[in-house]
């Protein structure tokens, strides 16, 4: 296999340890391994423990709200609230003033497992090494890279 160094100093935009898409993404690789692990505790997947963290902020919201807040379509909510319902964690209904809006709501099994998640970020904080100084800088970088990429659409 031939060398990927190149001379000091030079920059090779193709290397794929150059690609910022790269560091994002096997980074985000490492972050779902670890928040799988700390998961199976709770019963709920990454994508699930992500709507739950939504429901805990503010109960009683739409599938809309909880899609935008997380970024993600109807198409690839609707079965992630279809298990935590099966789960017993939330319930949905239709709004009585607007039939097309389905509210979803915690069940007390749901607010219950709050209680359990707590231990999660605590967690995190342990396996990526990091201070919470550190943790809160990757984070405004990451958010204004967010918001940088979105406006560009």
């Amino acid at each position: 296999m031939k060398s990927r160094s190149q001379p000091k100093g030079a920059f090779n935009p193709l290397l794929l340890d150059s690609q910022l898409c790269f560091a994002l993404y096997s980074t985000s690789l490492a972050m779902n391994k670890v928040y799988r692990k700390l998961l199976r505790g709770l019963d709920l997947t990454y994508p699930q423990y992500l709507v739950m963290l939504v429901l805990w902020e503010g109960d009683e919201i739409t599938v809309t709200d909880i899609g935008e807040r997380l970024f993600l379509d109807s198409a690839t909510l609707t079965p992630l609230l279809k298990r935590l319902e099966a789960a017993g964690l939330v319930t949905r209904v239709r709004a009585q003033n607007d039939e097309r809006q389905v509210i979803v709501t915690l069940t007390r099994q749901g607010r219950d497992l709050r209680n359990q998640a707590e231990a999660v970020p605590q967690a995190i904080a342990a396996a990526a090494q990091c201070s919470l100084q550190e943790v809160q800088g990757t984070m405004k970088a990451l958010h204004e890279l967010r918001e940088k990429l979105v406006s560009s659409l």
